[in-house]
């Protein structure tokens, strides 16, 4: 793309945040999608604050030097004093292909922190891992999160680096428990969590979804299965939540089961929905784009009745506008239930 149309699309997109901007600057957040490509004149390409951080992605091509000069010299004139790095992630399963010298990998490694609607984030541009340790297009459901939870436990499931259990607790949650299956992840969470200061500690789990959650819903989990012993997991109570939060990745299978949230959706809600108290809330995420709208819910819905839980409630939870989309129907689906 000519660099003049780039710059283009560039002034377009900061132009059309200009309200959203100030108005997370007013929620105390410097965290935010400045472009976003796929939408906005450049597929592939997002450029994200993270505080100081000027987080620069590409999905299907990589950058050269005189595309980056580009982007940085106009942030620098709109946004001064951010440190760019940039992920070339147009390799197979997105995975960061381009490497850096010491002193550019010491900048992209140096932990940072992030602030988001009063709650600080723990940030890294270049990690063990491949995702930023926030995803932004989460926030609007983290807001909505942080309106209802005070006073109420909250069960977080896929709970990545804790991101929603962590605004629960600062939002004054009484209880908040993280379920995810990866080490490393829980270990940013806790970090989350010790930034804070939050008053009540949450709890940790370290365990697939499925066991963990047919634990807490009163359906257990054997240790064999069809003569198979099970990997080892933690042994669970059974306990109701006042809040559940639901936010699964689109596929992945593991030996307790598959993770399938345009096919089998149910698998999930259903004990997802019994671990949640009678009168309570729980929030579903969808991140697959082929799950159309209204054929999710009435999945969700028709579940729920044959579980003897239904719905009472419906609201759904938009995405800000920094992650536009063409026909307002993201990719990211977000409702909040009341069961």
């Amino acid at each position: 793309m000519p660099h003049t149309a780039l710059v283009t699309h560039l002034e377009s997109a900061f132009g059309a945040r200009h309200t959203l901007i100030e108005q997370l600057h007013g929620e105390d957040t410097d965290c935010y999608r400045l472009f976003h490509g796929s939408t906005e004149g450049a597929d592939g390409l997002t450029v994200d604050r993270y505080g100081d951080l000027l987080l620069v992605q590409s999905f299907h091509t990589a950058l050269d030097d005189a595309t980056l000069s580009v982007l940085q010299n106009y942030y620098a004139g709109v946004l001064p004093d951010l440190t760019l790095v940039y992920n070339d992630r147009s390799a197979a399963n997105s995975r960061i292909a381009n490497a850096l010298d010491e002193t550019a990998m010491q900048v992209a490694s140096a932990p940072r922190v992030a602030t988001e609607l009063g709650v600080r984030y723990a940030i890294q541009a270049r990690h063990a891992g491949q995702d930023p340790w926030l995803f932004l297009d989460l926030r609007a459901a983290r807001r909505h999160l942080m309106k209802i939870v005070a006073g109420k436990s909250l069960l977080n499931l896929f709970a990545y680096t804790c991101g929603v259990g962590t605004a629960a607790g600062k939002a004054g949650a009484a209880f908040v428990m993280n379920v995810d299956f990866a080490e490393s992840a829980l270990k940013v969470g806790k970090e989350n969590a010790r930034l804070n200061a939050l008053p009540h500690r949450p709890r940790f789990i370290k365990s697939d979804v499925f066991p963990a959650l047919r634990q807490l819903a009163g359906i257990g989990q054997p240790t064999r299965v069809r003569g198979k012993r099970m990997p080892p997991f933690p042994e669970l109570k059974e306990t109701r939540f006042d809040v559940v939060f639901l936010d699964p990745p689109a596929y992945a299978k593991s030996a307790f089961g598959v993770v399938d949230t345009v096919h089998d959706y149910p698998a999930l809600f259903k004990p997802a929905l019994l671990a949640t108290a009678p009168g309570g809330t729980l929030i579903c995420c969808n991140n697959a784009a082929k799950a159309e709208r209204a054929a999710w819910l009435d999945q969700l819905e028709r579940s729920a009745r044959k579980a003897g839980r239904p719905i009472v409630d419906v609201q759904w939870i938009a995405p800000d506008g920094d992650f536009p989309s063409f026909d307002d129907n993201p990719p990211l689906k977000v409702v909040a239930l009341t069961v």
